[in-house]
């Protein structure tokens, strides 16, 4: 007797109890498992797109393993404490409290780009980090320094897109 395509015994179907498994062929519905020494193709939802997802360069720790978690992410807390401080201030002043936002953003920029190792401050890659805290908490504070009335800086053409997009 041998075998047929789904490596099944001829005569029995592959979903059958008692081949294999009780689920069917190596235990799953009647699919096969896959070879071990075979390359992986990516994900089963976009065989062609997707091959693997790397982790981000800063992805360890901060701090050693024994410490506590806060120890151990005191960057993503800094980052997080300077945007709830810049949130409290708003309530206050609006343009100071924009201000203390968009530092606590261009500082996560800084952790990012100078520590080996940020912990969860760490998304994507190295670059797209920084380019993106940097982009972020430079929108913020530019709109902040701009801000009518009595606006504390002036750039011609940022002052017409800001005036276009409100109108």
């Amino acid at each position: 007797m041998g075998t047929d395509s789904t490596g099944a015994p001829r005569g029995r179907k592959s979903g059958a109890a008692g081949v294999n498994g009780a689920n069917g062929v190596n235990g799953v519905n009647g699919a096969a498992a896959p070879d071990a020494s075979a390359p992986r193709k990516g994900s089963r939802r976009f065989p062609s797109l997707t091959r693997d997802t790397a982790r981000p360069e800063g992805g360890e720790r901060a701090a050693a393993g024994h410490a506590p978690a806060p120890y151990r992410q005191w960057p993503l807390l800094t980052v997080l404490a300077g945007a709830a401080a810049g949130l409290l201030v708003t309530l206050v002043e609006a343009r100071i409290g924009a201000l203390v936002i968009g530092a606590a953003l261009l500082t996560g920029a800084v952790l990012r780009w100078l520590l080996p190792s940020v912990g969860m401050l760490a998304v994507r890659s190295r670059f797209t980090d920084v380019l993106t805290y940097g982009a972020l908490g430079t929108g913020i504070v530019l709109l902040a320094l701009m801000a009518p009335p009595e606006p504390w800086l002036t750039i011609p053409f940022l002052e017409d897109i800001v005036g276009f997009s409100v109108r």
